[in-house]
Order: structure tokens, then C-alpha cells, then sequence
């Protein structure tokens, strides 16, 4: 597979071996194996970036594909995002999940289109000061949309570094420590791609489960695979989505995003069995901004 024509942006010089991960191996696999997706194409632009950036928030690319490609059709810049009402946002979010992240897009949108003249910025602390936009994204935006040599950690980087430089498969989210050692790995030049290749390399072939370590490029340079593998002293917690209040609050925003208006509280109801926990769920969801109140007490997204 041929490099995503993104990345073709960028200038291909193969750097000296740093450390552990070597950058030339790392980005002759990521020219090889990298995925062809619709946010890494050269004409996608940094709004495309931002949006498949929060999107891709604990959500696969497999279900965020879809709502992306809608949204961007929909709203292919940020003023065409801010033009319509934060309902809208919610409503085209469709099942994503986390869907205060459809809010905090529609509100980030607000601020590039009234404070930026409709431009997504540039550089790290500007993007740290739009609504929504933490230490990650502001980060990914600035490497992957405008190449810029800062470091980006999300779990699929921390893993590659935790096994190849570190020796341990330890999870949990990325920390100041890991963005202080992908610093000290960035060559230059590349060091944006080399982000993208150690991302790639954590979500297709240094998997959580399973690791295809005969494929990694670099397996002959990881300590823990030359460690024989040990298991993780730190495992997540994960939490069952059945009966939890996300799952809840799922029901009421689907019944609501199926509506063309507002709907009555008593039907509402019908989205969950258990009165409190349903109370507790909709109290929660017009606290965060998601659903909002008619003065005659029916509930509808927000305008």
C-alpha cells in the first residue's frame, strides 16, 4: 500500500536510528501499511483533522468512518458547523458515543468562525485555548494538520513506547512522562509522519490483545519482546455498558434524535424502566447541555 496521499505533504527523508524506535523502519511501514483514511487525504484540510480527532476519542475508526464522512459533507468547515444550532450536532452524532463531544465541536467551531476567521489555528496554545480541545487534539492538530514536530500520545503510542523502549505492556492514558520520551524520539525532519507511524504501528500491529509482533518493524529492537512478553502489572478497568447510566442516556438522546421536534416527558419515559435511574439520566443530560426544557416542559435537543 502506498503512503495516504496526507502525508505526501511532507517531505520523505529517511533520518538516523534514534534509540529504540528506529524512525527510517518505522517509516518505511507506515509508507507500506498505512491506512487509507478519508482525514489523511492531502486535500482534507485541518477542520478534517480536528473533527476525526475527536471523533476518534475511545471510538474505533471503523464506527467513527461513517459519521465522519456525513458530518463532513454536511459541514465542511467550521462556519458550516456554526451556522446550524448545537442540536444539530447532537443529532448528526448519531450512536458515536460520548455525545458532549458533538457539543464541545459545535462550540469549537463557534470560536474558529467568530475568533479566527473561520481558519483552524495553527499552533499548540491557541488550539489549547478553543472550547473542547485538550492537550491531545490541540497536539494532533498541530503535528498531523500543519506538521509540526510536537509530540502525540494517545493510548496506541504509549503502548509502542511502554513495549519497545520501556519493556512493559502497563496501560492506562498517556501521562507527561510519555510526551517528554516521544519528544526525545522525534527526528527531524518527519517528525510529524513518524507521530502517524508510531500511532499506526500501536493500532493495526502492536494491538492490546493479540500483538502481531513478527510483523512490527521494529521487534528486534523491543525489550519486552526480548523480555518474553510479560503481562501488564496495570490493567484498565473496563465497565459493562448494559444497565449503566450511559446506556440510558443513550436511549433517551436516540428517542429524541428520531424526532423531527420535541417530545413529552411521559414518553420519554418509555426509553428505561427504572423511574430514578431514568430521572437521574435526564437530569444529567439537561445539565450537560445536551437536551434542553420548553417552557410547556416537553424536551427537545438544544437550538
Amino acid at each position: 500500500m502506498s503512503s495516504p496521499g496526507y502525508w505526501k505533504k511532507f517531505s520523505l527523508i529517511e533520518p538516523a536510528a534514534t534509540g529504540k524506535l528506529a524512525p527510517a523502519k518505522l517509516l518505511e511501514f507506515f509508507d507500506q501499511n498505512g491506512r487509507d483514511l478519508p482525514w489523511r487525504d492531502s486535500a482534507a484540510g485541518a477542520w478534517a483533522v480536528l473533527v476525526s480527532e475527536v471523533m476518534l476519542q475511545q471510538t474505533p475508526v471503523v464506527r467513527v468512518l461513517p459519521v465522519y464522512l456525513d458530518w463532513m459533507t454536511r459541514w465542511p468547515d467550521p462556519a458550516a458547523l456554526a451556522a446550524d444550532s448545537p442540536g444539530d450536532a447532537v443529532r448528526h452524532w448519531g450512536r458515536l458515543g460520548y455525545p458532549r463531544r458533538a457539543l464541545r465541536l459545535h462550540a469549537c467551531a463557534t470560536a474558529i468562525t467568530n475568533d479566527h476567521a473561520g481558519a483552524v489555528p495553527s499552533d499548540v496554545e491557541v488550539l489549547l485555548t478553543l472550547p473542547g480541545i485538550g492537550d491531545y487534539t490541540a497536539r494532533a492538530v498541530a503535528a498531523f494538520a500543519f506538521g509540526q514536530a510536537v509530540p502525540v500520545v494517545d493510548t496506541n503510542v504509549r503502548r509502542v513506547l511502554n513495549r519497545v523502549v520501556r519493556g512493559n505492556t502497563d496501560a492506562g492514558p498517556a501521562t507527561a512522562a510519555d510526551r517528554v520520551l516521544m519528544t526525545s524520539l522525534l527526528p527531524e525532519p518527519n517528525a510529524a509522519m513518524f507521530s502517524a507511524a508510531v500511532m499506526e504501528l500501536g493500532a493495526i500491529v502492536c494491538t492490546a490483545q493479540s500483538p502481531q509482533c513478527p510483523r512490527c518493524p521494529v521487534h528486534t529492537d523491543c525489550r519486552w519482546l526480548a523480555a518474553g512478553r510479560p503481562e501488564s502489572l496495570v490493567r484498565n478497568k473496563s465497565q459493562s455498558w448494559q444497565g449503566t447510566d450511559r446506556q440510558v442516556r443513550g436511549r433517551i438522546l436516540g428517542l429524541l434524535r428520531d424526532a423531527p421536534g420535541s417530545l413529552t416527558v411521559e414518553y420519554l419515559q418509555t426509553a428505561w424502566p427504572e423511574i430514578d435511574q431514568w430521572q437521574r439520566c435526564l437530569d444529567s443530560l439537561l445539565a450537560d447541555g445536551l437536551i434542553s426544557a420548553e417552557p410547556s416542559g416537553r424536551i427537545r435537543l438544544p437550538l
